[in-house]
Formats: C-alpha cells, structure tokens, sequence
C-alpha cells in the first residue's frame, strides 16, 4: 500500500517525515525545487508532500466584468492570478506522486482553512472523490510525539468543516466582488486615486469604526469638579466623586477648606487574591504582544506560526482557554525546567506539585489553549524569541498560586465632608514572579489610625471635562470583531489590514479617514444591508451549523447569494444617489489644499498612463501643476508652507517612514534635498491628463511629524508565509 500525506507547508512535511520515518531512512526528492518524502518500511510506502497555503481558489465561471456574479468553482490558483504562479511548481510535484499512491491523508492544520487547503487537494488527485481511501491526521503540536500519535490515529475527513469552509470562502469572494464592482460603477467615468472595495465583513467592520468615529466627531464635553484633600502627603478625594453640578463641587470645596482640620473615621484594610490571567488564545495573544511587545497583530499570527511550524508552541490559531490534562502538562513543565531561562521558575511548580492551570472561559473543540511543547528552541531571531518568552511565561503563571494584595481604604471627614484614600501593597507576588509582562499598581500610603487628627496641608478642586470615546488600536477592534462573531479567529486582522489598504481608516488609534467616512456614509443611507453586522452574523451562525451537521453547504450559500441579491436591488434603486454622494465626497477628499495662483482647488489627477499629480480644478482658466511622488499614498495636511505657501502633504509609501512635503519643487525647504528636481508639468498636460515625472529625490522629513520608531513589526512577511486570509470578507 503507497499512502501520501498532504502536509500545509514545507517545514512541516519535513517534520512530520522525520516524526513517521524514526529509526528508518526517509529519501527526500527534489522536482523543480519542490521537496517530498518517501519512507519505505519494505511492505509500505509512505510519501510525504508539501503545499503552501492555498493551491485552489474561487473564480467565475464565465468571463465578464459586470454584476452579479454567482456561478462560481475552484480553481488551480495558478491559473487565477500571477501572484500565485508559485504554486503550480507544488500541485504539479503532488500530482506526480499521487499517481504511485491509492491512499491520501490531509495533515494540513486541522481547522476550517486546513481543511479546505487539504481535502480540495485530494479531491483533485483523486478524480473528485473524497471517499474511504482519504483520512484526517489531527496535531495541535509538531513535536515527534504528536506527530506519531496522529498518524497512528488518523479518522474519517472532517467534511462538515469543509464543506462550511467552502461556503466561507464562495460567500465571501461572492459578497465581496459584486459589492465591490456595483460601489466601483457608482463612479464611471470619474478617475479618483484610490481602490475601492467593500466585503462582507469589511462593511460592518467599517460600520464600527464610523460610528465611533460619528460619537468623537459629535462628543460635547461637559464639565465637571474634582475635590481632593492633602493629608500626610496623601491625596484624598471626596466621597461624593466627580460632581456635576458647580454650585454644590463650590459648597462642598468650602466646608473642606475652611475645617483644614479634620479626623481619620476609619481605617480598613482587605487582602484579596488576584488569580493567573488565564491561557492564551490567539486574541488575547494579538492584543497582549501588541500592549507589551508593540507587535502588529497580523505579525504576531506569522511570528506565533513559524514558532508552531518549528514545534516550539501548539497551533496559534484557536479560541481556546482550556489547558485539558490530556497535554500531559507535567510532563510539558519539567521539559521546561531544563531551559534555564525558566528552570527557576518551572522547578518551583515541580517543587509544589502544581500542575492544574487556572483557566478561561473560552473553549474550542479543535485545539486547546496555546502553550509551548517542552521542545528546547534554537535560532529564534528577536521576533520568535519575544514571542516565545511571553508564551512561556503565561503558560508558566496559569499553574502559580494566586497573588494577595492588600486594599487599604481610610475614610476622613472635614466639616462634615467624607473624603477616602485608597492604598494598595502586594503581600505575595505569586504568578506575577511568572509572568513579567504585567504588573500590578501598587500605591503605598502613610501610617493613619482611626480617630487620629487629620491635618490637610492643602486643598483643591479641578474643574474637568469629559472625554469622547477612546479610539481603537488594530488589537482592540480584533477583539472587538470577536465579540461581535464578525470574521474568524484567522482573518480578523487581515480584515483590519484590508481597511487600512483602502485607504478606509489611518493611524495607530485608529481614525476613519474622509474617504472611509463617504463610502461608510453613502451606504448607510442607501443600502445599509451592506455595512448591517446583523447580515453578517447571520451567515457567521449559518456556517457554523455546517461545522455541527446541522445544516448543508448549498442551503447556506443559497441563503447568502439571495440576501447578496437583495442587497444589490436596494443598491442599484439608489444607486443615482450613491453616485452623487460618492462623487461629491471623493472630490472633496482629494482636494490637497488652495491653489497658490487663483485659490482654486488642488485635486489628484490621473493620466491616462496611470500616473497621479496635482492640479488646479479652474483649469483651463490656471494651468497651475505640481508633480505628486508615485507609488505612495498622498493625503492632505490641511497646513500650508509659509514659504512657498503651496499645500502641505503627508506621503506614505509601504515599509517606510511617512513624511510631510510641500508641493513646490523650488522651494526654500527643498534646497538641502539630495536631489534631482521634478520637472514641472506643462498646461497642455493637464487636459491630457499627463502628470509631471515623479520626483526621486529624498526629502528632508518635517521633525514635527515624523512617527517613533517602534520594535517589533520588522520582518517582510514572504508571499508563501502569509497569514490565511480572505481579502474579500
């Protein structure tokens, strides 16, 4: 019997050869720089092949431009798009081998995306059919042991998660083309610099951001007093807390002011327990290495996959809290002890016979929480080697005895006015001697016993103002999406990614820009279905009932394509409106500042060759011009150069630092420039639509606006690395 087994990468094909081969020799073969494995035990043959992510994709079945578009089939992904010619040089080396086999095993990651990448492959070299002669391998670790284990112990295909993962991904590239084609038609004929697209989660993901964009827009602050008191140098506040009424914060304040001389009431102090945080999940992982390390979270999925690939940690993509028994976690922390990096601290656990974790209430029935094998690394880099530490530490902590902390609260009066200050000490340190990343405020206050004189050597009251709502960061709104059921555990941050790709939302906390505000805007006011998350989350449920057998893949996909239709109705019976709005919006967005000469409006234009500058929209009345650089996103300042007095622009190009320039090539600013001068555009070029030759020079950054640098996000994710992701959700 010749068996082949289907791994999702290359690394771990070698693993898993390496694992099943054991004491005997595996053959590695290379065809066109593709490696497979044969282990040959003398009555069977085992072969072990590689994919890279995805080998099949959706595509149309007839050719055409328009909408809707519903009739669609997999396809090699070679065949769709050049980005993905790569891969034809892996499904040719796995077809070449299949024909020797008559038995196949999908050992891609054993989620929903895995799934699909797998059982798609096999359905192909198999003639379409997926039946007794294919089987599952399950792994939440590549570690030799798992590996083993679960080539012994492979099952029947999961084919109710493939099946809900052909219905992920049709619905969304679905949804995602023909929204994106009838927002692009709103705008025929008018050349605007930026991509246009709108998905099935990207909508409500956008709906999110607008609207707590609308509350900050809209937020009017109201004031309010804050009264505090001094007392052995410790602040004391009014019990009353932050009153909203002047008149009585002024009453109030007066009594304090005038006693200055007081008593302590009562003096209280509570010990309580702070439990482990619990495991993490990959949610809880995106948003912490973003808080602590300052990692994207899209980096923090690849970097915690190269660690999973390598064995160093379980699978990252899963939702789980729970660390079951079953892991053999004794065994996993006294692995760990041999590290001393953390043998102090695993020995300590060892020594106390803890190893029952403290747990999340988050479970997922693939794989357990994320934790790390037991395996000693080697060669990470800075990246893997953060990652990995904070892993390990938290993982280390979930099996540590609580802390204690001690809350100190004193009570004092003033002229009848209480006022409390509150205290807080750490008695015992517990899983926070683990896991370094955190720490919990402590606040110490002087000796004070009850009915003892208080003397306030100083009062005050603040006039305050309340806060608009705080703003999400990328790891925030990822968390958020998960809250809402909106995405997937993978995709939620290439979501976020596709956002900012847009043009739709900028910034670190993120903002919606004017452009993300008229596409989010002209759609809730004529086909609000688009950016609905209930539609959303409808689906979410849908396909998860496929997952449980409870409902079928075509009933599923029937249902989204007729809300898909329904949608694009409401869309196209207004969709003169949509235009309108678009068009009045995006010229609005695309105006960089004043013209210098007539005080017209400078707007992007696009030549015919696709290449972008500025000029004056009173054209042919000013032929006024400014060459714009390519390849980069250009957006308005709203400030003018005090010398030139064109507008000022911010130019963001990919993997590097965004920087403010004025338009004038000729300008004072200009002159330290390194430099070859843009060549200005001639009149006649604007109504051809020919912009001026990009500028190479390297300008010299505006101090004020040049962002921190920030560790972390450093390493270029390769093509054949990327994160799975639908770009048309």
């Amino acid at each position: 019997m010749k068996t082949l087994i289907i791994a999702e990468k290359p690394s771990v094909a070698l693993r898993i050869a390496s694992a099943i081969g054991g004491n005997k020799a595996y053959q590695k073969t290379t065809k066109e720089r593709v490696s497979y494995y044969e282990i040959d035990d003398g009555k069977n043959s085992v072969y072990v092949v590689a994919a890279v992510g995805h080998l099949f994709t959706i595509k149309q079945k007839e050719k055409n431009t328009g909408y809707p578009v519903l009739d669609v089939e997999w396809a090699p992904s070679y065949s769709v798009g050049k980005g993905s010619e790569y891969t034809k040089k892996y499904l040719d080396c796995i077809t070449s081998v299949a024909k020797e086999c008559d038995f196949f095993i999908n050992a891609c990651d054993y989620d929903i995306e895995g799934t699909v990448i797998g059982t798609n492959i096999i359905k192909f070299i198999n003639n379409g059919r997926l039946d007794a002669a294919s089987k599952r391998m399950k792994f939440s670790t590549t570690t030799t042991k798992d590996l083993i284990d679960a080539y012994s112990k492979t099952s029947k295909l999961d084919l109710n998660n493939f099946y809900a993962g052909e219905a992920r991904h049709m619905l969304d590239w679905i949804w995602g083309i023909n929204l994106s084609r009838a927002l692009t038609t709103a705008l025929v004929g008018r050349s605007f610099s930026r991509a246009l697209s709108i998905g099935r989660v990207q909508g409500p993901a956008l709906a999110i951001l607008a609207n707590l964009e609308t509350s900050i827009t809209n937020f009017i602050p109201k004031p309010f007093w804050r009264i505090s008191a001094y007392v052995k140098g410790a602040e004391f506040f009014s019990i009353r807390g932050d009153i909203q009424e002047k008149a009585l914060a002024e009453q109030v304040y007066k009594k304090i002011n005038e006693s200055r001389s007081g008593t302590i009431e009562s003096v209280e102090t509570v010990e309580r327990k702070v439990n482990p945080y619990p495991p993490f999940d990959l949610t809880s992982l995106q948003m912490e290495s973003s808080r602590a390390l300052r990692m994207d979270p899209t980096r923090t999925l690849a970097v915690a996959q190269s660690l999973y690939e390598k064995a160093y940690i379980s699978y990252p993509r899963t939702s789980s809290q729970k660390l079951p028994q079953s892991l053999g976690l004794k065994g996993i922390i006294k692995e760990i002890s041999k590290n001393p990096n953390y043998s102090k601290l695993a020995k300590k656990l060892i020594d106390l016979g803890r190893y029952n974790p403290s747990e999340g209430q988050k479970n997922d029935e693939a794989h357990p929480a994320i934790f790390p094998t037991g395996v000693m690394p080697e060669g990470l880099d800075q990246e893997e080697a953060a990652l990995y530490d904070m892993i390990v530490r938290r993982f280390l902590a979930c099996f540590a005895e609580p802390g204690i902390v001690a809350r100190l609260k004193v009570i004092s009066n003033f002229g009848g006015e209480q006022l409390q200050a509150n205290g807080s000490r750490m008695i015992t340190q517990g899983w926070l001697e683990y896991y370094t990343y955190t720490k919990l405020e402590e606040k110490e206050l002087p000796q004070f016993s009850k009915g003892e004189k208080a003397n306030a050597t100083d009062t005050q009251i603040k006039e305050m103002q309340t806060q608009p709502p705080k703003r999400y960061s990328k790891a925030t709104l990822i968390s958020e999406l998960e809250k809402r059921n909106l995405g997937t555990k993978a995709t939620r941050a290439a979501i976020v990614d596709t956002l900012f790709r847009r043009n739709y939302i900028e910034g670190t906390s993120i903002k919606v820009t004017k452009f993300g505000m008229i596409v989010y805007s002209t759609l809730k006011k004529n086909c609000s279905m688009i950016v609905d998350e209930e539609t959303t989350k409808r689906l979410e449920e849908d396909m998860e009932e496929i997952s449980r057998g409870k409902k079928s893949e075509s009933e599923v996909v029937d249902e989204g394509k007729q809300m898909l239709l329904d949608a694009i109705r409401t869309f196209d019976q207004h969709k003169e409106q949509i235009s309108e709005a678009m068009r009045k919006g995006l010229y609005e967005s695309e105006i960089l500042g004043k013209c210098p000469k007539d005080g017209g409006d400078l707007v992007i234009k696009r030549s015919r060759a696709g290449k972008y500058f500025a000029a004056c929209n009173n054209y042919p009345k000013c032929t006024n011009t400014y060459s714009l650089p390519q390849g980069a996103k250009i957006l308005p300042t709203g400030n003018t150069c005090e010398h030139c007095h064109t507008p000022i622009i911010k130019v963001i190009r990919k993997g590097r630092r965004p920087f403010e320039m004025d338009l004038d090539p000729n300008c004072i600013t200009k002159k330290e420039w390194a430099t070859e001068a843009p060549v200005p555009v001639p009149a006649s070029s604007v109504a051809a639509a020919k912009p001026a030759v990009d500028a190479k020079a390297k300008p010299v950054r505006r101090k004020a606006t040049v962002a921190a640098k920030k560790p972390g996000v450093r390493k270029r994710v390769s093509k054949k690395a990327k994160t799975k992701e639908g770009d048309n959700e």
